[in-house]
């Protein structure tokens, strides 16, 4: 099974500690959904993961991974 990990949380901490708010606002979603991509219980668009990125300037590579390990 492939799962999906992501390093939005150290990110946040590495762009001058981004609260998960700004981060939200930054690529248009709630706070909520930022609380549940750092915790994995949501896989985001395509589109999301782009905006993500970017919001660090990273690859979305370099903010996502997958665990193909086991498939």
């Amino acid at each position: 099974m492939n799962e999906i990990t992501n390093r939005i949380r150290r990110l946040r901490f590495d762009h001058g500690e981004m609260t998960q708010q700004e981060l939200a606002e930054k690529v248009g979603v709630t706070r909520q959904t930022i609380i549940a991509l750092e915790a994995g219980k949501y896989t985001p668009s395509l589109a999301l993961a782009f905006r993500l990125a970017r919001a660090f300037g990273k690859g979305v590579e370099e903010v996502f991974q997958c665990d193909q390990s086991g498939g």
